[in-house]
């Protein structure tokens, strides 16, 4: 089975424990290091939305909590037909702490996309601007 697969499957597995009551919009992430660990993530709502968790933060926030440093892929699984790609906040923090690795996009059937994080956040902000 191929890290894209693996991560896929994992982020499948990560959606079933959202929890979206407000808007039924279940999401999961999975996140691959170099050292070849995977860190999951769910979308975590909130009544006020602005403090909702997108999935993609949750796996990177668990990561690098644990010290992790050098990632290589990201899995987004959303149950929709077109392609689901991280919010901007989402593809703000990704550049800062993953930089250009690859995303792939699935839903609960099949790879709807894949990208990197160059061609999701053209000309990003960060600390090179400082």
């Amino acid at each position: 089975m191929s890290d894209s697969d693996r991560l896929v499957a994992a982020a499948r597995s990560a959606r079933d424990r959202a929890i979206a009551p407000h808007s039924g919009f279940n999401v999961g992430a999975a996140l691959l290091t170099r050292a070849g660990a995977i860190y999951t993530g769910c979308n975590i709502e909130n009544a006020s939305y602005g403090l909702t968790m997108c999935a993609e933060r949750v796996a990177l926030l668990k990561a690098l909590s644990e010290g992790e440093r050098e990632f290589v892929l990201l899995a987004v699984v959303a149950d929709t037909d077109l392609p689901t790609p991280p919010c901007g906040a989402c593809r703000q923090l990704l550049w800062e702490y993953c930089g250009d690795i690859a995303v792939v996009l699935a839903n609960l059937v099949t790879v709807t996309g894949r990208h990197q994080m160059r061609d999701l956040l053209p000309l990003p902000f960060d600390r090179r601007l400082l």
